[in-house]
């Protein structure tokens, strides 16, 4: 089944939700970063809420950036969604290696760190870009994105992520769901919502039985009638190009441009989102630098 995001509204008007299938992108993500399995849970999970996030925006070219800095071997994870869901990311160091724990599942929160900020930039082509920055809770992810919602937007919210990586290495499945009250929703509604996330159990296992994201999400809220509003299919979709690579160069400014020439001659840059790399001649740079 190809990646696909579901939302959804309570027919009560009281909650918003939606659930997202990632196993291809976030497979793909394995591949370009070459990671190991902690590294793609991690990345994983990330892309996941990343992409629910970025569907959730108005306006064409809005775009929400996720960036994770915790104190574990992982560093410094990121990704950027568009507004219709279509994620790419990166993680600092891809082949960090952690045991299980002793449930045997992935140590992600050890790989992220039980210390750190999340902090979320949402683009909504204004002046100025909305910037919000929780603590990490654990480096587990769903809660610390649930946090941010509570903290910064003051929007009560239940996350679920997983990513399931299998004996190979390869992403066996991935996805999760973002859970919503609205304003006016009666204090009922938690309790209900806190009973089927509870009898639902973990993402993986409700992933592995059947990683479509309706299905997900219905067997969360089960307890709840749902309209489904939507049905998209999401990708792991990078937008570099030169022309980018090359206002980057520019953005070096003349004096390290200038040395960049002088020192190297050349230069080969290379995406951090899909190692896709540009290269550019002595004449090339020197074109940018008289362009300047």
């Amino acid at each position: 089944m190809s990646d696909k995001l579901v939302r959804a509204i309570s027919k009560d008007g009281f909650v918003k939700a939606a659930a997202v299938s990632t196993r291809e992108l976030t497979e793909r993500a394995r591949q370009i970063h070459d990671a190991s399995p902690v590294a793609t849970a991690a990345l994983g999970r990330l892309l996941a809420a990343g992409s629910m996030m970025g569907n959730d925006l108005k306006g064409d070219g809005a775009s929400v950036t996720l960036r994770i800095k915790g104190d574990g071997p992982l560093g410094t994870l990121l990704v950027v969604s568009d507004n219709q869901g279509n994620v790419r990311g990166s993680v600092q160091t891809p082949q960090a290696a952690l045991p299980v724990r002793e449930d045997g599942k992935l140590d992600v929160g050890g790989g992220v760190g039980h210390t750190g900020t999340l902090t979320v930039i949402k683009d909504l082509n204004l002046k100025e870009p909305y910037v919000g920055s929780v603590e990490l809770l654990g480096g587990e992810i769903a809660e610390d994105i649930a946090s941010y919602f509570v903290e910064s937007e003051q929007i009560p919210t239940a996350c679920g992520l997983g990513v399931l990586v299998d004996r190979d290495r390869s992403v066996l499945r991935a996805g999760g769901y973002l859970i919503q009250l609205l304003p006016g929703a009666p204090e009922g509604i938690i309790d209900r919502l806190e009973k089927g996330i509870m009898e639902a159990g973990p993402v993986t296992k409700l992933l592995l039985d059947n990683d479509d994201p309706e299905s997900l999400l219905r067997r969360v809220m089960k307890d709840f009638e749902l309209e489904i509003l939507e049905t998209v299919p999401v990708e792991y979709r990078c937008y570099c190009s030169r022309e980018r690579v090359s206002r980057a160069l520019i953005s070096m400014g003349r004096e390290e441009l200038s040395s960049l020439i002088a020192e190297q001659g050349q230069a080969d840059l290379s995406c951090q989102f899909c190692d896709k790399v540009y290269h550019f001649s002595k004449e090339e740079l020197e074109g940018l630098l008289s362009s300047m």
